[in-house]
C-alpha cells in the first residue's frame, strides 16, 4: 500500500534496528542541522625561546594582537606603539619647574641682600630742604674709613692709620629720563655751612656764615650735615645717600676679578701707591684704590682725580653688569657681599633704588649720559669756588629733567 512514503525508505534512511550494523547518518534532502564544532582540549601554555606561546584554537596562519600573541616579542613579532609623548605638557611642566626655581632663587637673593644693607643715614634729620625734582638724585661718597681693616691691610692699601673717617670723593648722580648725569664735587670746594640740626645731639646750630672746604661738613657732623650743605649750596634736593669705604671698594674689585682700564698716560704716586703704565690693563683691588685716590701726580690735582674717579666707577658698573657676573653665582654673590658689607645708605634706600643707581652709572660709561665736574670759576685761599650762574642752570635742567647742556671743568 502506498501511503506517500516510498517503498525503499528503509534503504534511504537506514534499516532501523533490523540491521545488524547500523548505517551512518544520512543527510536529509530538505532539512539539515548544523554540526557542532568538535570540542578540542585546551592547549597548555608552553615556554618557547624565552616567551610564552599561546594557541588560540585556530590554525589559520594569521597573527592576532600585538607581538603575534607573544608577550616577549619573539622573532617576527610586532610591538604595539605606546601613546605618543605629550611634549606640550612636558614643556609646560618643565617651564613651571624652572620658573619656580628662578623665583625662589630671586626671592632668596633679595632677602639675603636686603638684610646686608646698612641703612644708617637718616635724611629726615636734614632741615630746610629744596623742592623735589623730576629726576632721582644720589649723593655718592667714597670715605677713607678704615673700619674692619687690619694693620697689614692698611699698609698694603696705603691708607694710613688715621682715626675716624673723612670724605675722599663726592659725586651727585642724577638719574633722569633725558639722560643720566654724574657731577663730581671736589672735596676742596668752597662752601657755606648752613643752619643745621645735629645728627646725634638733635641740637640746632644756627648759620654763622662759615665757609669751609666741602669735606669739612662730613668731618663735623657726618652724612646728614654733608647732605644739608650740598643742598644749601646747590639748591638741588638729594633723594638718596650711598657711601663706601676703602676696604669695601677694594673687595668689590677683587670679587669681580679685576677691572679693565685704559690709562692714557703713565703715572706714579708714592702716597697712594699708584704706579701705572699707559694702555689697557686689569686693575686689582689694591691698584684700583690707588687709581681713584691719586691726585698729587696730576697738574689739575683734585679736579683730575675726580675725572679718574668718574671714569673708574662707570667702568666698574659696566663690567659688573655683564652676564658673566649677573648669571654666575660664584661671582655675583661674592661681589654683592663685598659691596653690601661696607655700603652705608639712607634709611629709605631700597634694593630697587640701589639697582637704579648702579645702572645709571653703567649707562654713563655706555654713552647714555654725561660726566663732569661742577663748574668752577676760580679759587680762594686754596678752596675751589663754584660758578654760581652755571651751577644754577645745571640744577634747573636736572630738576626739570632736561638734557644737561652745562659744561664743567
Amino acid at each position: 500500500m502506498n501511503d506517500g512514503w516510498t517503498d525503499d525508505r528503509n534503504a534511504r534512511y537506514g534499516r532501523g534496528s533490523a540491521d545488524a550494523q547500523p548505517e551512518g547518518a544520512r543527510v536529509m534532502r530538505h532539512v539539515q542541522r548544523p554540526a557542532a564544532p568538535p570540542q578540542r582540549p585546551p592547549v597548555p601554555r608552553q615556554q618557547s625561546q624565552g616567551y610564552d606561546a599561546y594557541d588560540s584554537g585556530y590554525n589559520t596562519g594569521q597573527v592576532y594582537g600585538p607581538g603575534g600573541g607573544g608577550r616577549g616579542g619573539g622573532r617576527g613579532s610586532v610591538r604595539a606603539p605606546g601613546p605618543a609623548p605629550d611634549w606640550r605638557r612636558r614643556i609646560k611642566v618643565g617651564s613651571i619647574v624652572v620658573l619656580v626655581a628662578v623665583l625662589g632663587t630671586t626671592v632668596g637673593t633679595y632677602f639675603w641682600a636686603d638684610g646686608k644693607v646698612r641703612r644708617e643715614v637718616d635724611l629726615a634729620k636734614v632741615i630746610d630742604r629744596p623742592k623735589e625734582g623730576d629726576c632721582t638724585t644720589y649723593l655718592i661718597v667714597g670715605s677713607d674709613s678704615r673700619e674692619g681693616m687690619t694693620a697689614e691691610e692698611k699698609k698694603k692699601l696705603h691708607t694710613g692709620s688715621a682715626e675716624g673717617k673723612r670724605t675722599d670723593s663726592m659725586m651727585i648722580l642724577a638719574a633722569c629720563g633725558s639722560g643720566n648725569t654724574m657731577i663730581s664735587l671736589p672735596r676742596d670746594s668752597d662752601v657755606e655751612i648752613p643752619k643745621f640740626v645735629g645728627s646725634e645731639s638733635g641740637k640746632t646750630f644756627p648759620a654763622q656764615g662759615r665757609r669751609v672746604k666741602l669735606n669739612a661738613a662730613y668731618a663735623e657732623d657726618g652724612p646728614e650735615l654733608l647732605v644739608r650743605t650740598v643742598e644749601h649750596n646747590t639748591g638741588l634736593r638729594i633723594d638718596h645717600y650711598a657711601e663706601i669705604g676703602f676696604a669695601g671698594f677694594a673687595n668689590i674689585v677683587d670679587a669681580l676679578g679685576g677691572v679693565e682700564m685704559d690709562i692714557p698716560k703713565a703715572f706714579k704716586d708714592k702716597k697712594s701707591g699708584a704706579d701705572f703704565r699707559a694702555g689697557k690693563q686689569t686693575l686689582n683691588g689694591e691698584q684700583s684704590l690707588a687709581f681713584v685716590r691719586t691726585r698729587y701726580a696730576f697738574a689739575g690735582s683734585d679736579l683730575d682725580r675726580t675725572k679718574n674717579q668718574q671714569k673708574f666707577l662707570a667702568t666698574l658698573a659696566n663690567q659688573a653688569a655683564t652676564p658673566g657676573t649677573l648669571l654666575n653665582p660664584f661671582r655675583l654673590y661674592p661681589t654683592l657681599g663685598a659691596g653690601l658689607d661696607t655700603l652705608i645708605v639712607d634709611k629709605d634706600m631700597s634694593l630697587f633704588d640701589l639697582g637704579e643707581m648702579f645702572f645709571a652709572m653703567k649707562g654713563i660709561s655706555g654713552g647714555d649720559g654725561k660726566s663732569m665736574n661742577i663748574p668752577i670759576s676760580g679759587s680762594t685761599g686754596g678752596n675751589l669756588v663754584w660758578d654760581k650762574a652755571k651751577v644754577q642752570q645745571l640744577v634747573q635742567q636736572i630738576q626739570n629733567d632736561e638734557k644737561v647742556t652745562v659744561t664743567g671743568n
